[in-house]
């Protein structure tokens, strides 16, 4: 799990360093400019990362799976062999699906004026000042984008739910079932957090509402952010480690 967990927070400091600090220069700027090569890797990487780190929370489900209903094998199921090869999985699903996507933006023609409505680069963006029929791009990218947002939505919630209904059918394990229960309930969360705004950006027509910016803003800048926290709040081990190193380096040096 924790092997797992490190790779998410990699994804998670890799996915807000993408538009972050762009957004954070443009507030000091009067004319806020990116070439549209620049765009386009911001675009890449968006969705490479984004990708990514849905598969990988599928992995998380399968791994929790493992550990709650094959509690005696869990050691041998997901060995460290296995767990590489499904984060590598991970890392190319998300590699195909970011390429898909580049593919349909760079043969788009634009005539300008090319000024997006946003303060990064994405394909709902784009798309609008592309100055041709886009239809068949806005198709493809729905049912890429969004249906995979939607089936691994689906899916995971119907996951967790089968692991909360067998937690507790066997609630009287004590301790062993409440840390269980505390850990899916942490990634049933972050699922949420991280599949709600994905669907509502890319699971339709790509014609702007009025929530889209503080949507956006919060699917790649403030999520990332939540996830170390909720997994801190949830995870006794993590308290722990986190209250030994304060009371070492904090409280040793005040004294």
């Amino acid at each position: 799990m924790y092997f797992l967990l490190a790779n998410l927070a990699f994804l998670d400091i890799w996915y807000s360093s993408i538009t972050a600090p762009k957004m954070l220069v443009d507030f000091f700027v009067e004319r806020k400019i990116i070439s549209f090569g620049g765009c386009i890797a911001q675009l890449f990487f968006l969705h490479f990362v984004g990708a990514s780190e849905m598969f990988l929370l599928t992995v998380m489900a399968f791994d929790r799976y493992a550990a709650i209903c094959r509690p005696l094998h869990y050691a041998t199921i997901m060995n460290r062999r296995l767990c590489c090869i499904l984060v590598a999985l991970s890392w190319i699903g998300g590699f195909i699906h970011s390429v898909i996507q580049v593919a349909l933006i760079v043969r788009l023609p634009f005539c300008g004026p090319n000024e997006l409505d946003s303060y990064f680069c994405d394909i709902t963006q784009v798309v609008r000042i592309a100055c041709a029929n886009t239809f068949p791009e806005e198709l493809v990218m729905i049912f890429s984008s969004g249906l995979i947002s939607v089936v691994c939505f689906i899916a995971l919630l119907m996951s967790y739910a089968f692991l909360l209904a067998m937690l507790k059918k066997h609630s009287g394990s004590g301790e062993s079932t409440s840390r269980a229960m505390s850990t899916c309930y942490s990634h049933i969360t972050i699922v949420v957090l991280m599949f709600g705004p994905s669907i509502y950006i890319y699971a339709r027509p790509f014609d702007a509402f009025s929530l889209d910016k503080v949507v956006s803003v919060f699917h790649t800048v403030i999520f990332p952010l939540l996830n170390p926290i909720i997994y801190t709040l949830r995870n006794k081990e993590v308290k722990t480690a986190v209250r030994k190193l304060v009371n070492r380096y904090i409280f040793c040096k005040e004294k």
